[in-house]
């Protein structure tokens, strides 16, 4: 699908976002490997304990390499440059490990519980000098139409790019002053176009005043340098942003760069690379990147086996950080002379697989004697599966909570299309939801509601009766 034109204009209110939409690119059905729903399950499993000690550790480390920066500075005739060590450290945990904290919590799938993805990931935006909500519909958008130009925003590497160019942003400089010109201006006169483009009007106030937010706190450091005249207090907030943000470029480039552009399937476009255990740390196995592209209700602690159970399905993964780099380094050096050149990758021959389903049709379907309709017998189904019901021209998502509750809802998200009986089944407390298999997107099966973006209504949610081992329905809406 490589376009022929050399320079494409990768704003999202261009022409390219139009011809995506022309050449059925926006909103598509991506390719899905097979795996078994019992397995898939199995490693959607949430919990508190994972994350919070990675958390954890992650903060004792930072706080140690605070310390040490600090105590480098303040040593009676030391000189600046002795403190570069402690500074470099420090600055990668901040500007680069805190990336990979802000990816996986504003996924939601780090944590269980919502508010403590929602501080982790709040932090990280400061940190990070990322607006919340602008950067939240951002993620959602390249989720849905992954490097698709003129639709994602997220393309780091547009054609045509150089090999100095790439090294360039390992500074992260041009990288910084983008983000804060771009909070100042959101801040000041208010949301550029690209932004007006991914937020939904209903949400534009609140990335206005975020973004408020974070270039006043910002100021508060510079001023606190002001008041002591030194740079120390930016050394330590703010600045390392800068001059660590080498570590979050360092795993970035290993996603997409030099992949195919406007394909629909995560197997051409993104990229698995193999790395060891401190760089994974760093980065929480987000190096099993096209795992997470076509699962990304799989929490980061079981992508390694999520990529052991898939792996057969999808092109061999590159086998260490050098691997990826020399690969990334050809491509670039051909794409600066040939923009439409794009690495070949290799993918297994498989037919990507579609949820479990039941057709409600003239032939297939069964009625019990008083009209309504069987969906499964309760044997069929165990707690947590989600099945596909289709019925005319309409779907829905039969949903088996507990052993003794069913429920049926409209099976699509109502952000994109995409049916919500691919995705996963999240129990907490009182409350059961269904989370879309694209964006995360959760939805209450008792009642309908959405309760995490990127839905924005709620779903339509039907009666259902269990009798003598039948589970049947008349698709008599409960709520609209």
């Amino acid at each position: 699908m490589a376009t022929t034109t050399s320079v494409r204009d990768h704003s999202l209110t261009g022409p390219e976002s139009t011809r995506a939409v022309e050449r059925g690119l926006v909103d598509a059905e991506w390719f899905r490997p097979g795996i078994d729903p019992v397995a898939l399950r199995s490693l959607q499993q949430r919990g508190d304990r994972r994350a919070a000690s990675d958390t954890v550790l992650w903060i004792l480390l930072l706080i140690v390499a605070a310390w040490v920066a600090w105590w480098s500075l303040g040593v009676d005739g030391i000189i600046w440059w002795q403190a570069i060590p402690a500074f470099a450290v420090y600055g990668a945990l901040y500007g680069g490990a805190a990336d990979a904290r802000w990816h996986e919590c504003g996924h939601g799938t780090a944590f269980q519980s919502r508010w403590a993805n929602d501080v982790v990931y709040y932090l990280a935006c400061v940190m990070l000098w990322r607006g919340p909500t602008l950067w939240r519909w951002s993620h959602h958008r390249h989720h849905t139409d992954t490097i698709i130009v003129g639709r994602d925003a997220e393309i780091a590497y547009p054609r045509p790019t150089s090999v100095w160019r790439a090294a360039w942003m390992f500074t992260h400089i041009e990288g910084s002053v983008r983000l804060i010109t771009r909070l100042v201006r959101h801040a000041t006169i208010g949301l550029d176009a690209d932004a007006r483009d991914l937020i939904p009007e209903h949400d534009r106030r609140r990335a206005v005043w975020e973004a408020r937010a974070i270039v006043a706190a910002m100021l508060v450091v510079v001023g606190w340098s002001l008041s002591v005249t030194s740079i120390v207090p930016l050394l330590f907030i703010g600045l390392p942003t800068v001059y660590g943000g080498w570590l979050m470029v360092f795993f970035g480039i290993t996603q997409h760069a030099g992949l195919r552009h406007d394909v629909l399937d995560h197997r051409e476009n993104t990229r698995t690379v193999l790395m060891n255990p401190v760089l994974r740390f760093l980065y929480l196995n987000m190096n099993f990147h096209v795992e997470h592209h076509l699962f990304p209700s799989v929490p980061y602690h079981a992508l390694p086996q999520l990529h052991e159970t898939i792996g057969s399905q999808l092109a061999p993964p590159l086998r260490s950080t050098w691997a990826a780099y020399r690969e990334i380094g050809r491509a670039l050096r051909r794409q600066s002379s040939d923009p439409t050149w794009e690495i070949p990758v290799a993918v297994p021959d498989v037919v990507g697989a579609m949820p479990a389903r039941i057709d409600v049709g003239e032939r297939n379907w069964v009625r019990s004697s008083d009209a309504a309709v069987t969906l499964t017998m309760v044997d069929d189904m165990s707690v947590g599966e989600l099945r596909r019901v289709d019925r005319d021209d309409s779907t829905y998502v039969l949903c088996r909570v507990t052993d003794d509750e069913f429920r049926l809802v409209d099976g699509m998200c109502t952000h994109a299309r995409v049916h919500l009986a691919g995705g996963a089944l999240l129990a907490s407390g009182d409350r059961c939801e269904i989370e879309c298999p694209k964006h995360n997107a959760r939805f209450d099966v008792r009642t309908g509601e959405a309760t995490r973006a990127p839905g924005r209504h709620s779903l339509t949610t039907y009666r259902v009766e269990i009798a003598k081992g039948r589970v049947t329905t008349r698709f008599d809406a409960l709520s609209e």
